[in-house]
């Protein structure tokens, strides 16, 4: 299912080098092909690099305050076993940031990434970050030293509107795919549905604070690629390079 959806996804042509990407979540057979389009861009990056992946996602299930990193070392899929690591190991002690392992056991935001990444890197090691009530403005101070390093790659874990009927989530969503691109960070607090939008707009002020361009990559509901258009949810792709 992963090779079928980067076989059809788009591919796009961005300038520099690609810092991070937002990426929707839903099952493959609705989303897979959008998520494609943005590891698409990570086919380029130099694969003798030893990656770090700060995967950011949003908490489906569990109500917290702050930001939870994981305890375990190895996450394991389909298609193998992960090196994972907390952030705190690089950016030592965080005011927002907690080790909080019950926060991924039934997360799905950030495991449908993974065999993606598996899919495209070779050399890389996990730093999964999922987002209960958080500032994105404050998550995005404590990590920019980490988020700036030349071996860090940025994910991000985001569908967009909910159930809508297909005509007005196309228009919804329509604001996603012109205040993302430009960094428009206000428009996209009052005017964007996204169930990951702390990781979007974290990514965001990252990107601000050191001159990353936007990049619109794609986009599609799942009427586009389910077929029931009477309730769909949107799924956004974007790209930040330096």
């Amino acid at each position: 299912m992963i090779q079928e959806s980067m076989d059809a996804a788009v591919d796009s042509e961005v300038k520099g080098d690609v810092k991070g990407i937002v990426v929707p979540h839903a099952g493959y057979i609705y989303s897979g092909v959008v998520a494609a389009a943005g590891f698409k861009l990570l086919q380029k990056v130099n694969q003798k690099k030893k990656w770090k992946v700060l995967l950011l996602g949003p908490s489906h299930f569990v109500a917290f305050h702050g930001a939870a990193a994981p305890e375990v070392q190895y996450w394991e899929t389909p298609l193998g076993f992960v090196s994972v690591k907390s952030i705190l190991d690089e950016i030592g002690k965080s005011e927002l940031i907690g080790a909080a392992e019950e926060v991924f056991l039934e997360e799905h935001s950030l495991e449908v990434e993974v065999p993606f990444l598996q899919t495209i890197l070779k050399n890389w090691t996990l730093y999964p970050l999922c987002l209960g009530d958080i500032n994105p403005k404050n998550l995005a101070e404590e990590i920019k030293d980490f988020a700036k390093a030349d071996d860090v790659l940025i994910v991000v874990s985001s569908d967009l509107s909910h159930y809508y009927p297909y005509i007005d989530a196309t228009v919804l969503d329509d604001n996603a795919n012109k205040f993302i691109p430009v960094k428009a960070i206000a428009e996209v607090q009052d005017r964007v549905e996204a169930c990951g939008v702390k990781g979007i707009l974290t990514l965001m002020y990252l990107a601000n604070m050191f001159g990353w361009e936007g990049h619109f990559i794609d986009y599609k509901n799942s009427g586009d690629t389910a077929g029931d258009k009477s309730q769909v949810v949107g799924y956004g792709c974007y790209a930040f390079t330096k």
